[in-house]
């Protein structure tokens, strides 16, 4: 394996990170750093439009649809780089989730309609999957579309919807079907959540923030055109977007950020005055946790460089998804045990703390990251995809 960049590619990360260095504010960057949610919307919108102008908005797209056509490797390379530059992140619904399904499953006039508001950031999407009764097991959802003439008639409820209420618009999986098998009678809707019948109600969460809704469904009406590829192929759309989602789920720009932010903390935090970065089980435990990351970042890159079979590929994505969300809860934990005591009061942006601009949103993040092994498909639910497909079992 060749573990070094080529020159084009050492090149290709250089002009990125003079761009960052040149068009990234001060205060933006220092409120992405934060690891508070949820992040901030004006930012993230702002920056969207700063990298649509500059035509990055979109690595992973082909260039026919406004993507930069980028290989898996650079477009891997750009994230990162932002990551650690301090950019916002931007929104994943869109851009990641139903943009590669748009382009792929959709019409020409609905690629033609949306794909452009996407790109620019001007239109966000909330992804309407998962139910109360219904979230890793996708198949026994019960919200119901009822063709009406030219209208869906849209009716149930949709929960753990991240970050709906700065949304305009949703792609929603519903049952079209109820006479054949559950998966058969899936579909995959476009609605517009300003739409008449249609509810966003924040959740607060355990770290106290709002970053997920519920959404109700009222007798909805939601025009035909709007169905995504034929009545009942939502099934095929939904794996679809779920393998790219658990791919990106590996979050390894994120834990790497945050393992460079703990790491700066056990520096700066004393016991018996001296730093904690030389007590020996704190650092061997840093250094645990950064070769777990740095072996699961070169996972990821032989997954996005087309390496598994391709009856591996749900196995090896779920493999991912599965130790990328641990690695996250376990950085957070060492977070917390650095700062100890310290880490019962949840650290804002302006505390008074000799340690503030380290320790704000630790403690918020810990508190998040319990919901990393079970949003995006459950982990037990994904054990047992790679038990079925990489094992027959």
């Amino acid at each position: 394996m060749n573990l070094q960049l080529s020159t084009e590619d050492e090149r290709f990360l250089a002009e990125v990170r003079a761009f960052l260095h040149g068009a990234l504010p001060e205060d933006v960057r220092r409120r992405a750093l934060t690891p508070l949610h949820p992040p901030h919307e004006d930012d993230r919108r702002w920056w969207n439009r700063q990298l649509y102008e500059r035509g990055w908005a979109a690595p992973s797209w082909p260039v026919e649809y406004g993507g930069c056509g980028w290989s898996p490797l650079r477009a891997h390379l750009f994230e990162q780089a932002c990551c650690e530059a301090g950019a916002p992140e931007l929104r994943w619904q869109g851009l990641r989730l139903f943009g590669p399904v748009l382009y792929t499953f959709g019409t020409a006039e609905q690629k033609a309609r949306y794909l452009p508001g996407i790109l620019r950031g001007d239109t966000q999407w909330a992804q309407g999957f998962s139910e109360p009764g219904a979230g890793s097991d996708l198949a026994s959802l019960k919200t119901s579309a009822v063709r009406d003439g030219a209208h869906y008639i849209v009716s149930g409820q949709k929960i753990w919807t991240s970050e709906a209420h700065y949304s305009e618009m949703g792609f929603f999986l519903v049952r079209t079907d109820a006479s054949v098998k559950p998966q058969a009678g899936l579909s995959m809707l476009i609605i517009d959540l300003r739409s008449p019948g249609v509810t966003v109600r924040p959740i607060t969460m355990l770290h106290g923030d709002t970053a997920v809704s519920e959404i109700f469904l009222d007798q909805v009406r939601v025009p035909a055109e709007n169905l995504l590829g034929e009545p009942g192929s939502g099934w095929t759309q939904a794996k679809f977007l779920l393998g790219n989602e658990r791919t990106g789920g590996a979050e390894t720009h994120h834990s790497r950020r945050m393992l460079r932010r703990v790491t700066a903390l056990a520096r700066t935090r004393l016991r018996e005055g001296r730093p904690l970065i030389e007590d020996a089980r704190i650092a061997a435990r840093i250094a645990d946790v950064g070769a777990d990351l740095e072996a699961l970042e070169w996972s990821v890159l032989r997954v996005l460089c087309g390496a598994p079979q391709r009856w591996a590929e749900a196995a090896v994505t779920s493999a991912l998804k599965v130790r990328g969300s641990e690695i996250q809860q376990r950085v957070s934990e060492l977070g917390m045990e650095i700062l100890g005591f310290d880490a019962l009061r949840q650290y804002g942006r302006d505390e008074g703390f000799a340690s503030r601009d380290l320790a704000a949103g630790i403690t918020a993040d810990l508190l998040y990251q319990r919901a990393s092994t079970i949003m995006g498909g459950a982990r037990e639910v994904q054990k047992n995809i790679i038990a079925k497909l990489a094992f027959g079992l």
